[in-house]
């Protein structure tokens, strides 16, 4: 197995002491946090080291050390396969005590996960990957899903393109479970309104060549192209999809944009794309200040990735605080009972599903000349509330509430 360890990233965070103290439930030793993401593959530019970044700033910000012991980072590159991820996350759990791991990018990856952690009763919390099976059909009390899902993405902006008479679609998506989710939920969303897609083709993760693809969509004579896949494999859908002139012959959509990936992108190419998104690292000041701090470290500005990591890391510190012991039961409970509070998050709540209920927002890409710094890339055009961004409760066949 080639999975890259970044080894224990906060080893120096030791208590005031020099010793740990134990817990009301008797624990000693330092409280591990685990971060699984991709830091070699075709998701690194927006994920990878940062990720693991994100959770070592919140567990500085929160003092390094939580009832009395320290607390310690470990981060691992589970290659976008599912079988690498479980098996980092089952030694982490069976072996290094790990209670929680976060981040995993991956929608595959994430699913096994959850399974597992239901298995070892341990903790996952979800700030990238995008699949509605994770507070679907596969919840667990133990999963939490802290960022953007397939459902979101897929309603919040095919919903004003249709309004505006743009009812026929044609869908490149990603070949695994995050794309072929999100290709499912925008079929559904354009088809309810009275819409149709014309077709629908699929693509290997980590492709370098659209070409086949675009010719389809350009063939099918459809008012919109769908571009529903993550990280590199966007970046460069989106370019090749300029030389092919898809545009503006035919409306260009991503389902998913990641500021990386504007980046990457750049205004002159991306000028007008639009897309829904649920943080950007200049939405108010704290999150400004959050960014530029990160950045510093860096040398990126975060993603919603990044930001999921510290505010899920950061609200499992203040749980475990709080409920005075790292028992999972306890802090799961404590930590669904609790208020989300952040740089970016205000009294937001956990569902009985396990989705934070977020709000999101619509963005546009800047045109050239109203950047005014080189990740100065879109503005917010429109805020959904998260009601009407993510899926209703009842609709999700999540166990935990047909048991109810």
């Amino acid at each position: 197995m080639r999975a890259v360890l970044l080894a224990a990233l906060a080893a120096g965070f030791m208590a005031v002491s020099g010793l740990p103290a134990a817990s009301a439930d008797g624990s000693t030793g330092p409280v591990r946090v685990g971060v699984l993401t991709d830091i070699s593959g075709y998701l690194s530019s927006a994920l990878g080291p940062p990720t693991v970044d994100a959770a070592r700033m919140a567990a500085e910000d929160f003092g390094g050390t939580v009832l009395g012991r320290p607390i310690e980072v470990l981060g691992a590159d589970h290659q976008n396969k599912a079988d690498i991820g479980a098996a980092i996350a089952r030694r982490w759990f069976d072996e290094d005590q790990v209670q929680v791991i976060t981040g995993m990018g991956n929608s595959a990856v994430a699913l096994s996960v959850q399974g597992l952690a239901a298995e070892k009763n341990r903790i996952a919390l979800f700030a990238s990957a995008a699949s509605t099976a994770i507070t679907g059909k596969s919840c667990t009390r133990n999963g939490l899903h802290w960022t953007h899902d397939t459902y979101m993405f897929a309603n919040a902006l095919p919903k004003t393109l249709l309004a505006q008479g743009v009812d026929s679609w044609f869908l490149i998506a990603s070949d695994y479970a995050f794309g072929r989710s999100l290709a499912d939920e925008t079929r559904k969303v354009i088809e309810a309104r009275g819409g149709k897609v014309v077709g629908v083709v699929y693509h290997p993760q980590g492709t370098t060549d659209f070409s086949s693809f675009l010719l389809q969509a350009q063939g099918s004579g459809a008012k919109a192209v769908a571009i529903l896949n993550s990280g590199n494999d966007t970046v460069n859908a989106i370019k090749q999809a300029s030389e092919f002139q898809i545009t503006p012959r035919q409306r260009l959509v991503v389902g998913m944009l990641l500021v990386s990936d504007a980046y990457a992108i750049g205004t002159q190419l991306g000028q007008g794309l639009e897309f829904s998104t649920i943080f950007y690292w200049n939405q108010n000041p704290e999150a400004a200040a959050f960014s530029r701090r990160f950045f510093a470290r860096n040398k990126v500005m975060p993603t919603e990735a990044h930001a999921g990591v510290y505010s899920a890391v950061t609200h499992y510190l203040k749980a475990v605080k709080a409920a005075g012991t790292t028992d999972v039961t306890t802090v799961v409970d404590k930590m669904r009972a609790t208020p989300v509070n952040d740089f970016y998050s205000d009294n937001l709540e956990i569902r009985a599903d396990g989705r934070l209920m977020r709000p999101a927002y619509l963005a546009r890409i800047k045109a050239p000349s109203q950047q005014k710094e080189p990740w100065d890339l879109y503005e917010i055009v429109a805020r959904i509330d998260p009601q009407d961004a993510f899926r209703p409760l009842a609709e999700g066949e999540c166990p935990l509430v047909m048991k109810k």
